[in-house]
């Protein structure tokens, strides 16, 4: 666990060099900071949260790579106030959008939207990566989406500022525009629907950049921007100054009382989750490693025993928590007699008790936290015949209509409709965050090896064949080592299909922060669940 650790810190270490270190000072050559200097500059060393960390790693391979997508994205405090920073980083492909530099900017808004927090853009890009314009132009959730959440988060009330630090060239431009502030850097700042090249070939006229889109044009002549500023430090100091300015809309509907610290260290994590995915583990003290000391409360404690279902606290905000037990537990069976159940499974009656606690949360407006180590829902005729599926579907309904913020981490397993179950992205969580000991699939390696082994050996038998032992060696270590590389929480994170991955211990920040951030957003609506069939 400890390797794991430190290999996440060392990523996170390497993420800040961006293009590399060549690349940095460049940048600084040219009087300007770099995107994750610009970051430290506005949040003062107060707490925040990366979105998006890793994405992109391993992607782009033929095109250089695409560290952390171009784009380095918080959730932090400026003046006290929870924000959105969005900060292109240059020092990668002069800050080109990647399909995955549109995705995690989309990312960040759509969390702006949910949980109407302000959110600001630190532009400094030279717009669509070209040799991928197919994959980033002309789809619903592609660039032409940022525009459009522009429009939609300045009719909701949600303040955005843009600060133009470079290059802000062609549909990029709209951008900053589109936002209720935009501000601009002499010298360094432009912004401009073609420049001086295109602009050449399209109308003849030969222009320079500073005259085309630089900050005296914008500021003097076409008032496209609010003011321009003489370096880049005085653009923040200048953000920073009108945060001091906004009022508070906020009046949490969430329940929170005086933080206190875990009954466990939250490092103890290290010692009692074991990295194998396969070994049990002691699931309570897990909790009560995040959970604030004496809060823990188990909902139908001897019902559904593989689910663990507990009001608690953390850092004082009430929550439910939903989390699988790994242990093997012993079950109570019609008639009295006893059964053992797997840890890890969703059997019958744990559905039915989460189903019913995520109802009751929503009834009370508390929010939800899932710790999935899940491996699925329980298979067989016994099961099937019990209503699995049926049971199964009262889970997802009642969970994807909730009305109260969601949070998800996948500590362990999370494999096939387990992940849907139990938050996994398609069921919009706020915030959903890995550990380093996560994986994320439709099934281990080792099942999807043997279960497509047997595909391809029924296949082979109606033609009279069959493979010998070393082919069938071959097919199973080809099939499980593709698996296992994309099970593997880098792979997920780069796809952005989590919000990145975190040491265990940042857990706490993470939920903290995220209801801090809902709090801004009252719920209005009533809870629905539709059918469920009983």
């Amino acid at each position: 666990m400890q390797q794991l650790i430190e290999n996440l810190r060392q990523k996170r270490k390497h993420l800040r060099l961006g293009g590399g270190q060549k690349a940095l000072e460049k940048i600084h050559a040219k009087g300007k900071m770099t995107a994750w200097e610009r970051i430290d500059y506005l949040l003062k060393g107060s707490p925040y949260i990366e979105i998006g960390g890793f994405a992109g790693e391993g992607m782009y391979e033929k095109e250089g790579g695409c560290p952390n997508g171009g784009v380095a994205i918080v959730m932090g405090y400026i003046q006290e106030k929870l924000c959105l920073i969005v900060s292109n980083d240059a020092s990668v492909k002069a800050g080109a959008w990647f399909p995955i530099t549109a995705k995690k900017i989309l990312r960040a808004q759509e969390i702006a939207i949910e949980n109407k927090l302000p959110i600001i853009y630190l532009v400094d890009s030279a717009g669509v990566y070209l040799p991928l314009q197919d994959e980033i132009f002309p789809d619903k959730e592609h660039f032409g989406r940022v525009f459009r959440n522009n429009a939609k988060l300045s009719a909701m009330g949600v303040p955005q500022i843009s600060a133009i630090m470079g290059s802000c060239v062609a549909g990029g431009a709209y951008l900053p525009i589109m936002s209720d502030y935009a501000f601009i850097v002499k010298g360094t700042g432009s912004v401009f629907l073609a420049g001086p090249y295109l602009v050449k070939s399209a109308i003849g006229e030969e222009t320079d950049a500073e005259t085309l889109g630089g900050a005296e044009t914008h500021s003097m002549i076409s008032g496209v921007t609010d003011n321009q500023y003489e370096d880049d430090n005085s653009c923040l100091d200048a953000i920073i100054s009108l945060f001091s300015r906004f009022g508070e809309k906020r009046k949490t509907q969430f329940s929170r009382t005086k933080p206190e610290s875990p009954a466990i260290d939250p490092k103890e994590i290290y010692k009692i989750l074991p990295t194998d995915r396969t070994q049990p583990y002691d699931s309570l003290e897990i909790l009560r490693c995040i959970v604030d000391k004496n809060s823990l409360e188990e909902y139908k404690k001897d019902y559904g025993k593989t689910i663990i279902c507990a009001f608690a606290r953390i850092d004082g905000w009430s929550v439910g928590i939903v989390a699988n037990r790994r242990e093997i537990v012993k079950a109570k069976k019609p008639g009295g007699s006893t059964e053992l159940q797997m840890g890890g499974v969703i059997y019958n009656d744990s559905a039915d008790k989460a189903a019913r606690f995520i109802m009751n949360c929503n009834q009370q407006l508390i929010p939800l936290v899932f710790l999935q180590d899940v491996t699925g829902f329980m298979v067989g005729s016994r099961s099937e015949q019990l209503g699995i599926i049926k049971d199964g579907a009262k889970l997802v309904n009642a969970m994807a209509n909730s009305i109260v913020p969601k949070f998800t981490f996948m500590i362990g397993n999370s494999y096939g409709a387990g992940n849907y179950a139990l938050c996994g992205r398609a069921y919009d969580p706020r915030l959903i965050f890995s550990w380093p000991t996560s994986r994320i699939g439709v099934m281990s390696g080792a099942s999807a090896g043997k279960t497509l082994l047997q595909i391809e050996q029924s296949k082979l038998a109606k033609t009279g064949e069959q493979l010998d032992q070393e082919e069938e060696k071959i097919l199973l270590d080809k099939i499980q080592e593709q698996y296992d590389k994309q099970l593997d929480p880098y792979y997920a994170a780069a796809r952005l299909w989590t919000d990145g991955i975190i040491d265990p211990i940042e857990t706490r920040t993470v939920i903290s922060m995220g209801i801090e951030a809902a709090s801004h957003s009252l719920i209005t609506a009533s809870y629905k669940v539709g059918v469920i069939q009983t």
